[in-house]
């Protein structure tokens, strides 16, 4: 499954779906049983696919437009999704608060927010080590639940193939209902309204986010006064979603790619959106050259260890042709150092004249430890990070194209601070993540609502208040 040799991009052979199979591959399983793994590959080749290339073209054509300021990205879902979490009432919940996030932030940014959920896929993740020790006993690392299990047991933490079945069948299950919910009239514009006056009604700062509601309210009086109802427009019933993960189990990856019918070219049909990780996006690797065969619109994160260098060659590897909207650069800096280390990868990529969306991610490097070793994030540092995001690019003339957050529609207890003012000793009330601590539904639209404070400012200091 690797090799030694390196490439670069101009002794690149021709691709295959199976040609990252002869490079190097980090943060890879080692499955004991090569025959099951081989049979449940061949297996998941003849499913159906999760999604269609049409619907990832049209993604890729709205990401084209955040890279120029005419739309804004919204991306958020679960850390790491749990097959025991796999019910109605999870995917509902993270999708509506998805839903009231975006309509309040299409407000405040005046353009269209685009809606993808970090759902129906993100199963596997990325580890920093192999391996874990507890209590004097070291066992490998879980990997999510597509590949081991969580429970610190021998047994659980063998890799086993039949995970990727499962996480597959659940995956259709929930693009089952995410597509339901997006067009069957729980996406009506009135009732997310309807939901997010009772989110202000409930919020400590509900003075301040009133004004907001109340003129999104007004806004929507006057539509459906001019004759704009959900009978007569679409768009105020049903609303676009679409899906993403990070393309970490390249056999999963590999099994679910298909060519398309009418354009002859490959997609990988388990998400509209994937992306490389901070950890697996070298240039010489299996992850790389498995995505640069693939036309979805694809996501490169890009940390503080990212170099110029490493940028430019993935940029050439990853979208030579400069297509715009197939390359959103995910920064996850950390609050205390996206000022510093943005900057330059940004007036780099400017210089070069590429067409790039830039989106925020403000979780992964505000992760912190509480005196008693609980991993938590602070609400105040998420949102400091958005600032420093959008201070560099209007610093240099340039789009923020969106936010990537990691977030639930359920009420858990993992991220301090918001305008409940949870704090170190609330965690333990519902600490529900196996993974990394994700915003809960109340601070996540609290999140909203500042941001959408924060677009409506920064637009009106760009344009004069010419909107």
């Amino acid at each position: 499954m690797s090799a030694t040799h390196s490439h670069n991009s101009s002794s690149r052979q021709a691709w295959t779906p199976e040609s990252w199979r002869s490079f190097p591959a980090r943060q890879m399983p080692r499955y004991p049983d090569e025959a099951a793994l081989e049979g449940v590959e061949a297996r998941l080749r003849r499913y159906p696919p999760l999604v269609f290339a049409g619907e990832a073209r049209r993604l890729r054509a709205h990401l084209a437009k955040a890279a120029t300021g005419q739309a804004f990205v919204l991306q958020g879902g679960a850390c790491a999704e749990s097959f025991s979490e796999f019910t109605a009432d999870i995917v509902r919940d993270t999708f509506r608060v998805l839903l009231q996030m975006a309509v309040v932030l299409t407000f405040g940014a005046k353009v269209p927010v685009i809606k993808i959920g970090r759902m129906a896929g993100q199963y596997a993740k990325p580890r920093s080590s192999d391996t874990e020790t507890k209590d004097g006993v070291t066992l490998p690392s879980y990997r999510g639940d597509i590949i081991n299990g969580s429970d610190f047991t021998e047994a659980a933490r063998i890799p086993d193939p039949k995970r990727m079945e499962t996480g597959y069948f659940q995956s259709v299950g929930t693009m089952n209902l995410l597509r339901a919910f997006a067009s069957g009239g729980y996406a009506n514009l009135h009732e997310v309204h309807r939901w997010n006056l009772g989110f202000v009604e409930r919020s400590p700062l509900a003075q301040r986010y009133g004004l907001l509601a109340e003129r999104i309210g007004e806004t929507l009086d006057f539509m459906a006064a001019c004759g704009l109802t959900a009978a007569t427009t679409p768009q105020i019933d049903e609303t676009e979603f679409y899906t993403s993960h990070e393309a970490l189990l390249l056999p999963y990856e590999q099994a679910l790619t298909r060519i398309d019918s009418t354009s002859g070219e490959w997609y990988d049909c388990s998400a509209h959106f994937v992306w490389i990780g901070d950890r697996t996006r070298q240039p010489d690797g299996a992850h790389v050259e498995f995505l640069r065969g693939v036309r979805n619109p694809i996501g490169i994160k890009v940390g503080p260890t990212t170099t110029i260098e490493d940028l430019e060659h993935l940029l050439d590897i990853l979208n030579p042709d400069d297509e715009a909207g197939r390359i959103s650069l995910i920064s996850r800096m950390g609050a205390g150092k996206v000022r510093d280390h943005l900057p330059p990868l940004l007036e780099k990529v400017m210089a070069t004249g590429r067409t790039v969306t830039w989106l925020c991610d403000p979780m992964h490097g505000n992760t912190s430890s509480t005196s008693t070793g609980v991993k938590t994030r602070s609400f105040d540092a998420i949102l400091s990070e958005i600032h420093g995001f959008f201070d560099v690019f209007e610093a240099a003339g340039a789009h923020p194209g969106g936010v990537h957050f990691e977030m639930t529609g359920q009420n858990v207890t993992e991220c301090i601070g918001g305008a409940h003012r949870l704090t170190e000793e609330d965690l333990g009330e519902r600490y529900e993540t196996f993974c990394d601590p994700r915003l809960n539904a109340e601070q996540s639209l609290e999140m909203a609502f500042r941001l959408s404070e924060e677009l409506k400012t920064r637009m009106h200091r760009t344009h004069g208040g010419a909107r």
